[in-house]
């Protein structure tokens, strides 16, 4: 309300997040790539899409992309081609987008949460296997804020177990652990396109990559009614497609997201310098991590008063995420305690950046949270 009360009242707003800046970034050629496609008169699974699954596969230096409907998609398709079914168990952890539990819920099988390290706010590895059963089937590492999680020791374990690993690269895109990407990890990974992300569609959209021959022609079979070929459904499957006009948006940006998301780490050095000598505590990037800041987390015990302080401003801060998905009304009782994501929870304040912002801006956040610590000192 505050938020709402600051934009009436004639304040700049300083959005947290901004598609439209980016479309209006490369407007001209997101412009004619739609127009290419209206004139062209195919509109589901052509040859946008096939192109835009090449070439994000090759970004993501894997064999195969297939472009579905959604992130949420996405991971629900990847764990239905590796096999999960009902009665299985999946770990992951409970700070992330319920998307993440709602694709394991969707697959029939039951999530497991595991803690997170607090320094970077995925999933810790030294906790996995004490989660490991005789059911557990599967591992889901988040690469959460645009940092990879601990993908060595993850890899190694679900090696050990004989488990499928698939990557949640939803805020990832374009991030590397040791120099290779993320998405490069797992037996499947998974990217939403929503707009917002690094790679943002104008709508929903999502791919599932994989190294693996017969994981990748199982998920296409799966995403459009199990059809190897059309009307005739050689297993059970269901309607989750990348349609072209998103892929032809998409093709455009890729392009552009190295040097996006170059733009987004010199903001975060900004944010850095800018708030050092504060007592926030700013994002820890783990070594052999190269973080793309989907978003710049910041955490205080002063979280929620800062915000409305922000709000008031025209500073669009949020959350991500409130409440940890085991403490939410629909997953209450799916885990116990969880010290670390309950902590975290409490303290988290997402501030703007996206690669439009402009130095104007940034030094506004900056000195309005310096203002805002001055006060809370006195």
């Amino acid at each position: 309300m505050d938020y709402l009360c600051a934009e009436s009242a004639g304040v700049r707003v300083i959005l947290c997040s901004n598609p439209k800046a980016q479309y209006l970034s490369y407007k001209e050629e997101i412009d004619a790539a739609i127009s290419r496609v209206i004139d062209g008169g195919w509109y589901i699974l052509g040859e946008e899409v096939k192109a835009f699954e090449e070439e994000f596969a090759k970004y993501i230096e894997v064999r195969h992309g297939i472009g579905v409907g959604s992130g949420t998609e996405a991971l629900h398709l990847a764990l239905v081609s590796c096999d999960i079914r009902k009665g299985d168990e999946v770990i992951t952890v409970s700070h992330t987008a319920v998307a993440t539990v709602s694709a394991i819920e969707l697959a029939g099988a039951k999530p497991v949460f595991v803690d997170i390290e607090p320094d970077f706010y995925t999933i810790d590895p030294a906790k996995l296997e004490a989660a490991i059963t005789q059911k557990t089937k599967a591992i889901i590492p988040v690469h959460i804020y645009g940092q990879s999680a601990d993908m060595e020791p993850i890899f190694q374990i679900a090696k050990k177990h004989n488990l499928c690993l698939i990557e949640d690269c939803a805020q990832a895109h374009g991030a590397t652990y040791k120099n290779k990407r993320v998405g490069s990890f797992g037996d499947m990974a998974c990217f939403s396109f929503y707009p917002t992300k690094n790679l943002g569609a104008l709508g929903d959209g999502g791919m599932v990559v994989t190294n693996d021959d017969t994981l990748a022609e199982k998920a296409r079979l799966l995403r459009e009614y199990g059809w190897a070929r059309r009307f005739v459904s050689q297993i059970s499957g269901w309607n989750t497609r990348l349609d072209e006009i998103q892929a032809a948006v998409l093709r455009v940006k890729l392009k552009y997201l190295d040097e996006d998301n170059a733009k987004r780490a010199r903001i975060a050095e900004l944010y850095r310098r800018g708030l050092d000598e504060t007592p926030l505590v700013l994002p820890t990037v783990m070594e052999g991590v190269v973080h793309v800041y989907h978003l710049f987390v910041i955490r205080t015990r002063d979280r929620d008063e800062l915000l409305e302080f922000l709000r008031k401003k025209g500073i669009g801060a949020a959350i991500h995420y409130p409440v940890p998905v085991h403490q939410q009304p629909a997953y209450a009782g799916v885990n116990g305690k969880l010290p670390q994501t309950e902590c975290v929870a409490k303290e988290i304040l997402s501030i703007p950046i996206y690669p439009e912002l402009t130095k104007e801006d940034i030094y506004t956040v900056i000195d309005t949270i310096r203002d805002f610590v001055d006060k809370r000192v006195k």
